[in-house]
């Protein structure tokens, strides 16, 4: 069965379906003609893709919810009865959680729990992913070292340790609830995500696109950094075929690393040239000092058991995904449709699929 046969009619609910990845992932299920439902806050941004793939009227069901607001969420769940649960609901950033650790710690702890907790009581629901990150892992700093799904989960900040917390709590539910009552669970950590639309401030590319867009210096901050650097349709696609792998096979349920292959694990300055080549006029960047909080040096994920247990191959490769992006954000400032771009985008990739 493929994805699109699979998940039409399905009904599928997500959190942070407002943010960046969230919004792919609703475009994606609806050309499978999924049933989506929504929870999550406003778009944080300005402007946000949520509202420029005109969203809000296009899935057919959506809640501006706290997922610490564990009452507004059993209602959502009781009424919209999901088969299939996709948790992105979070405080994504490392310098955010630096300054607001407790906020952090609210919102990707108990909002996990909260999830977790309404999993739990509803019926209807027969497979979940949680969506965590890379940072997950107890960093050794080895640039020549890829994290495996066994190493030891201990994030540095107050983010990559919320994410940790996350895991265990899944696992915790999985172990205590989910096995007996044959909902097929698994945890997903993907490498830092690409692509058209994401607005966030501290992320490379948006932050090229805004130097570019106020004919400023493109300042990067930590160009020798090592990252597992992929296309947003990669990651989504995956959570969407282990929910649904697991879904007909609940042995595949488990923990999951979604990366690049070796090779496209590059630095921030190589993504920063491969951006600057693809542009008419080749602007330049520049190294600035940085003085903020721990970002990891060197990070990447070896995902050899998603390639033996769910056969997955990359579909592209970095310098793909980068092009892919720029494409994007040269038709965003070009005032095109961004719905139909961001549809043809996820026409080209499912040709691989």
């Amino acid at each position: 069965m493929n994805l699109s046969e699979f998940y039409k009619d399905k009904k599928v609910l997500i959190t942070g379906h407002t943010g960046f990845k969230g919004s792919w992932l609703c475009s994606i299920l609806l050309e499978f003609n999924a049933q989506v439902c929504g929870i999550a806050l406003e778009p944080s941004t300005n402007p946000n893709l949520f509202n420029q793939l005109n969203l809000e009227n296009r899935i057919s069901s959506h809640n501006i919810i706290d997922i610490r607001n564990l009452d507004k969420i059993k209602k959502v769940f009781n009424e919209f009865k999901p088969e299939i649960v996709l948790h992105l609901a979070a405080q994504p950033l490392v310098i955010d959680s630096y300054e607001n650790p407790v906020y952090t710690y609210d919102v990707n702890v108990m909002g996990t729990v909260n999830i977790c907790e309404c999993i739990r009581l509803t019926e209807s629901v027969k497979s979940f992913v949680n969506i965590t990150t890379d940072k997950v892992y107890e960093n050794v700093e080895e640039e020549s070292y890829a994290y495996m799904e066994t190493d030891r989960l201990n994030g540095y900040d107050p983010y990559s340790n919320s994410k940790s917390c996350s895991e265990l709590i899944t696992d915790s539910y999985r172990k205590s609830f989910f096995n007996d009552l044959n909902i097929a669970t698994s945890t997903c950590r993907a490498g830092n995500v690409i692509g058209g639309g994401d607005y966030s401030a501290n992320r490379i590319i948006p932050d090229c696109f805004r130097a570019i867009q106020n004919n400023e210096s493109i300042l990067v901050r930590n160009p020798n950094s090592i990252r597992p650097y992929q296309h947003v349709l990669e990651a989504d696609v995956f959570y969407l075929m282990l929910a649904m792998k697991q879904r007909i096979n609940n042995n595949l349920a488990g923990n999951y690393n979604i990366g690049p292959n070796e090779i496209d694990c590059i630095t921030t300055g190589q993504l920063c040239d491969i951006v600057c080549s693809h542009l008419e006029y080749a602007p330049k960047w520049n190294a600035t000092n940085y003085f903020g909080p721990h970002e990891s040096g060197f990070l990447k994920l070896n995902s050899i058991k998603a390639k033996k247990y769910l056969n997955y191959s990359p579909k592209w490769s970095s310098e793909k995904a980068i092009k892919f992006t720029i494409d994007w954000y040269i038709d965003f400032l070009n005032n095109k449709n961004m719905a139909n771009i961001t549809q043809l985008q996820i026409k080209e990739f499912l040709k691989d699929y």
